[in-house]
């Protein structure tokens, strides 16, 4: 397995005795709310702001003993919102770091797309032997999320979750205007003249562009010349992942102090369309398995039974750990164990990796429109298309690393001067979100390679290994 995609196994997380009593005083909190909105009670505002801090105090606690980013984001964005709410003079002056983590986010998009690209591209030049397998998987691979991507757009523009949302005003030191284009302006501002003004602009089509151009180059010099730039391309690629986790360290400072910022304006209602997003990302997600993968199963009749006992154990694994990467040794040992051949499994997961994220494929859309929605901007049914097509290049830079859907998200709302505010509010529920995409990834990505196999008709033609059998054995 290349350097890309080593699995990094995930560290088990730290009981915490502080856990019942913050969900308790959360749920106290919400009654005391609930009673003084209505009027049925007479609850002291004093009461509720002690009540709110004490429980955000818990939270605290909580996350010191869990010590989880995971759940310090979500504290963050409880003690931002609290700060937003009771202290909005200070909260004002809170954005300064939410920008910062912002800037430094943006760092991310360029190197990581080229890296990503070029090895999902260069790393299998074995295209030529392996032929027909894998021109099927890469045609399968950009149906099905092309899919998903407007799946993921049809289910935001029914539930309207980001309407009703009113940002706060832009610093005047942030242009908005934009001039218009024609479609031969759209069609030629896609391919790059300049590859460093392209990644200083924050051009991401440009450099989507230019990395699988590079990439298909590459895979057609000699293994000598190929090689030692696919290992920088690798290293790269390992490096930027690296980066993106101690930037994602900032990430409660960043996502608190936005929270905080937005709410002092906005007030709590927009909590409401968080979990509106939640709910409809969810929706969507069902629709996906229903409308399009149940289908291909009965249609190349799979053995629906078994496969999806057999995915039992990665796709719990990759919704506790949200991480692709750390389901994959047990979803390749699963595939294998059920007929699918070894060779297939080896090329079609890794590729699928960077080019068949179905989860990742319907959340971009779905965020994207979003946050189109919660700035007040209405995408006309084209905009919307060149959105998707815009996405379903950069998706494919997307690994199967915790929040890498991030800084996609943040590249293609740049590309189409959409507000960032919106996307630091789907990060407080961010984590959410990804157990549900990241557990998609991997059954989407684990089904594509019985796909394939079936439709290579080589289908339990071979017998799984004794180590594989080994491993899966009870």
């Amino acid at each position: 397995m290349d350097t890309a995609h080593r699995i990094r196994q995930p560290s088990s997380p730290r009981k915490s005795l502080f856990a019942l009593p913050a969900l308790g005083g959360l749920t106290l909190v919400a009654i005391l709310v609930t009673l003084r909105s209505l009027g049925l009670v007479a609850v002291p505002g004093t009461v509720t702001l002690v009540a709110r801090w004490l429980t955000t105090g818990l939270f605290v606690a909580h996350a010191v003993q869990r010590r989880s980013l995971t759940t310090w984001i979500v504290v963050s964005m409880l003690i931002g919102a609290g700060i937003g709410y009771d202290l909005p003079g200070v909260a004002v002056n809170l954005r300064i770091l939410s920008q910062v983590f912002l800037r430094m986010i943006k760092t991310i998009i360029a190197p990581l797309l080229f890296a990503t690209l070029v090895v999902g591209i260069a790393g299998h030049s074995d295209l030529k032997q392996v032929g027909r397998m894998g021109v099927k998987a890469l045609i399968y691979f950009e149906i099905v999320t092309t899919l998903a991507l407007f799946i993921g757009l049809a289910a935001i523009n029914i539930s309207g979750a980001g309407k009703g949302i009113t940002l706060p005003p832009a610093p005047k030191t942030e242009p908005i205007a934009a001039a218009k284009q024609s479609a031969g302006d759209i069609v030629t501002h896609i391919f790059p003249e300049n590859i460093a003004k392209a990644i200083a602009d924050g051009q991401v089509l440009q450099v989507v562009v230019f990395a699988i151009v590079f990439g298909i180059a590459l895979a057609l010099v000699s293994e000598a010349k190929r090689r030692p730039l696919l290992q920088a391309t690798e290293s790269l690629a390992e490096v930027m992942f690296k980066f993106t986790n101690i930037v994602m360290l900032f990430a409660p400072v960043g996502v608190g102090c936005a929270i905080a910022y937005t709410v002092g304006h906005m007030g709590l209602g927009v909590l409401v369309n968080l979990f509106k997003l939640l709910a409809t990302f969810y929706a969507a997600i069902v629709v996906f398995l229903l409308v399009v993968l149940l289908p291909i199963a009965l249609l190349i009749r799979a053995p629906i039974r078994k496969f999806l006992r057999a995915m039992i154990d990665p796709v719990t694994l990759a919704f506790a750990t949200t991480s692709s990467e750390a389901a994959l040794p047990r979803a390749m040992e699963a595939m294998e164990a059920i007929g699918v051949p070894r060779k297939i499994v080896a090329f079609v997961m890794p590729t699928g990796y960077s080019f068949n994220l179905d989860g990742s494929s319907l959340y971009l859309s779905l965020a994207a429109i979003f946050v189109a929605q919660s700035a007040g901007i209405h995408m006309s049914f084209g905009q919307q298309v060149l959105l998707v097509f815009t996405l379903m290049l950069t998706s494919k830079g997307v690994a199967g690393v915790p929040r890498a859907s991030l800084v996609i998200l943040l590249g293609t709302v740049a590309q189409f001067n959409l507000p960032t505010e919106p996307v630091f509010i789907i990060l407080g529920i961010d984590e959410l979100m990804d157990m549900a995409r990241t557990s998609l990834n991997v059954l989407g990505n684990s089904f594509a390679t019985l796909v394939v196999a079936r439709w290579e008709k080589a289908y339990g033609t071979e017998r799984p290994s004794e180590a594989v059998r080994e491993a899966l054995s009870p």
